[in-house]
């Protein structure tokens, strides 16, 4: 009687259940991995020094300068606009225009007095009626002085607007101090009919 055959071994449910525990146990190994490797990079980024950045251009705070502008005029040989120390007062002004002239009324000013920036000074001279530092000025005799009058003063001359008025200052500081009323007639726009109604009323 022939040898009956050995009964199958069934090894299909075996492998399956083997694949499925492998691929999930390197699924969990592949996320602790990554998890690790993520928290080393915070913590890299967490030690890591900040970095100042400067503060450049319109940001930055800017210095002061350190100096302050007056325009000088009246009776100083170059009148015009001076830069000065902070601390200056009016006698550096005057030092700096060069000095007053012969006829400059020095009691009239305070030389000992503190500058501000933007200011005008005006050295009278003498007999004329000014206030210490006032930027305009008349005569003891009510005509207008054409070396010390500003534009306010300058305008209440016959037929002398805002831009004469203007062209009369700027000669003035170019030039320096008018010698006579006739060197009004240097100034652009004035002739002699104008300087004729002027006469009377202005002295230097």
């Amino acid at each position: 009687m022939p040898p009956s055959d050995p009964p199958p071994v069934e090894v299909s449910r075996v492998r399956p259940h083997r694949l499925r525990v492998s691929v999930g146990a390197a699924v969990v190994l592949g996320l602790v991995v990554l998890s690790a490797a993520v928290g080393v990079g915070i913590m890299r980024g967490q030690a890591a020094p900040s970095e100042t950045v400067p503060l450049t251009g319109a940001a930055a705070s800017p210095s002061p300068s350190g100096d302050l502008y007056v325009h000088v005029l009246g009776a100083v040989e170059h009148p015009g606009l001076y830069v000065l120390d902070l601390d200056a007062r009016l006698v550096d002004a005057v030092a700096a225009a060069g000095g007053t002239t012969d006829d400059a009324d020095l009691a009239a000013v305070n030389l000992a007095r503190v500058l501000t920036d933007g200011e005008q000074i005006v050295v009278p001279a003498v007999g004329a009626v000014a206030e210490p530092g006032a930027p305009a000025t008349g005569t003891a005799d009510d005509r207008i002085d054409l070396n010390s009058a500003d534009q306010a003063a300058l305008e209440t001359l016959p037929r002398i607007g805002p831009a004469l008025a203007e062209r009369i200052i700027a000669w003035r500081e170019d030039n320096g101090r008018f010698q006579s009323v006739d060197d009004l007639l240097a100034v652009p726009g004035i002739g002699e009919k104008l300087l004729e109604a002027i006469r009377d009323v202005a002295r230097v």
